[in-house]
């Protein structure tokens, strides 16, 4: 297939100073306007991990007693006559108990997270080139944060197991693109030196949301699960009157779609350059041409599928995602299982994932994107098989090594996001990291059935999950290193540099 876009000439892009380069030399060092932008922007990762693991304390199923002597020693409450048993807690602390939900198929009960999970791989299609596209980076957060927030707050009124599951429907495809638009537009909004430390900031946001569901739980016990959600709810909407008037469009988008008055007033109120009057006159010189292919829903699917180099690196990318996606999103699911009460268990699951985005944060701008992506892989990997085999011999050995197996995933699923955002340009960048969350996903739709699996035979989940992360890991070999570079605006300037990139190779061999 023979690619559409013609590529710029070498004397061309070496007499000119390229767009990357202008926009970096204009927005100067590390501005406070820049850490204000970002930190908004990356608040939008709380609320995202609050609705993603929301239903660990909502369909929760609960404790429960016998009221007579007719059911000792029976463990099974369906074999049970309803008036031989009670609740522990009152009936509308969980769905599966205000909904008499305790005798469901695994199925019925499982019908909510399944379909949250199902809206995430529709919205993330569906909605995946809209930032690239028609919408841009900051309305395309806005409105995915308020379809999360008022299927949220709608979610209250749910009377029954149907309408609740279309709702977890609905908040899951809203849900979709609020990480990928914050990460997106986090990082084009400041300079190269500290685009890893920004593009962190929004895992750190994300642990903490992770951490505040546990408290919130706790506060509300005894209550109504409606409350919950209640309480995630508000604030969201709150932030979305937040991100529609303060929040900065990427001046990267803007200048790909033309609007080059709007770019340069954006870079004037984030800039720290003191020759603020010269900008326009810098961009004028700039050795830039809008992308020859239409601009439409699909337009940068399509783009990537055609160039042989994007769509190498997207393949070897989203597989990658696939294996950390069934390890990060399956390992928390075994939580149940753990001998601490569920909200000690959240709690625990979460804080493992501090660590790793800190390390991320302070870091990112020494670690090699490849091989470190490559090593925490392998670690991952390694740590999940020999749960399998120390879990035999030693049970406080399986608990560390299940630890810093998730602790690798969480760090491995950081990296993969920073990595993905610097491997393509701007007019296809957003599209790019939604597919990789969507691979994401993908391997956590999976993982559900493999912990089932898993309760019988140890090696069907975490064996299973060291095997396919650790082989997916090697997939990142043949992509490159992406540390210290510049972003690229274009697919011409990315090719450009691809093939000067091979050029070079080919010149050593």
């Amino acid at each position: 297939m023979s690619d559409s876009t013609p590529i710029l000439p070498q004397s061309d892009l070496e007499s000119r100073p390229s767009l990357g380069e202008t926009i970096e030399r204009c927005i100067g060092d590390f501005s406070s306007a820049q850490l204000v932008q970002a930190v908004l922007v990356s608040i939008a990762w709380f609320f995202d991990a609050q609705q993603t693991f929301i239903s660990v304390f909502t369909d929760a199923e609960p404790t429960w007693h016998c009221t007579d002597d007719s059911c000792n020693g029976v463990s099974n409450l369906c074999q049970l006559p309803k008036n031989s048993w009670s609740w522990d807690l009152q009936a509308h602390t969980s769905i599966i108990s205000e909904w008499d939900l305790e005798c469901a198929s695994s199925i019925i009960k499982g019908l909510p997270a399944s379909s949250f999970f199902i809206g995430c791989l529709a919205g993330g299609l569906i909605l995946a080139t809209l930032a690239d596209s028609s919408l841009g980076r900051k309305n395309m957060l806005f409105l995915s944060c308020l379809m999360m927030s008022v299927s949220c707050l709608l979610t209250i009124f749910s009377t029954n197991m149907w309408i609740y599951s279309v709702l977890r429907f609905i908040n899951g495809f809203g849900r979709a693109t609020v990480g990928t638009c914050a990460i997106v537009l986090s990082t084009e909004l400041v300079g190269k030196k500290r685009r890893g430390q920004v593009g962190s900031i929004g895992f750190f946001c994300f642990t903490l949301g992770f951490l505040s569901l546990p408290a919130i739980a706790y506060i509300n016990r005894g209550s109504s699960w409606r409350k919950i959600y209640l309480y995630t709810s508000i604030p969201t909407i709150l932030y979305c009157i937040l991100v529609r008037f303060l929040v900065r469009e990427s001046p990267r988008w803007l200048f790909i779609q033309g609007r080059k008055e709007e770019a340069v007033f954006i870079i004037k109120s984030i800039s720290t350059s003191e020759n603020q009057r010269s900008l326009i006159m810098d961009f004028d010189n700039v050795s830039f041409e809008q992308e020859t292919w239409n601009v439409d829903l699909y337009s940068a699917i399509k783009i990537l599928v055609e160039k042989k180099w994007a769509l190498r690196r997207l393949s070897a990318i989203m597989v990658t995602g696939f294996g950390i996606g069934m390890v990060y999103y399956g390992m928390p699911l075994g939580l149940g299982s753990l001998s601490f009460n569920l909200y000690l268990s959240v709690t625990f699951n979460a804080l493992s994932e501090l660590p790793a985005s800190l390390i991320t944060f302070f870091l990112i701008g020494k670690l090699k994107r490849k091989s470190s992506l490559l090593g925490f892989t392998i670690m991952s990997g390694v740590c999940s098989v020999l749960c399998v085999v120390m879990g035999k011999i030693w049970t406080s050995v399986e608990i560390g090594l299940e630890l810093v197996a998730f602790f690798s995933a969480c760090t491995a699923f950081s990296l993969l996001l920073i990595y993905t955002l610097e491997l393509f340009p701007t007019c296809v960048r957003n599209s790019a990291i939604s597919m990789v969350r969507q691979a994401l996903v993908f391997g956590g739709v999976f993982s559900p059935v493999l912990v089932a699996a898993g309760r019988q035979n140890n090696f069907l989940s975490y064996g299973i999950f060291g095997l396919v992360i650790g082989l997916c890991g090697l997939f990142v070999i043949g992509l490159p290193e992406t540390r210290d570079t510049q972003l690229s605006d274009t697919m011409d300037e990315e090719e450009y540099k691809e093939r000067a990139a091979a050029a070079g190779f080919n010149r050593l061999v």
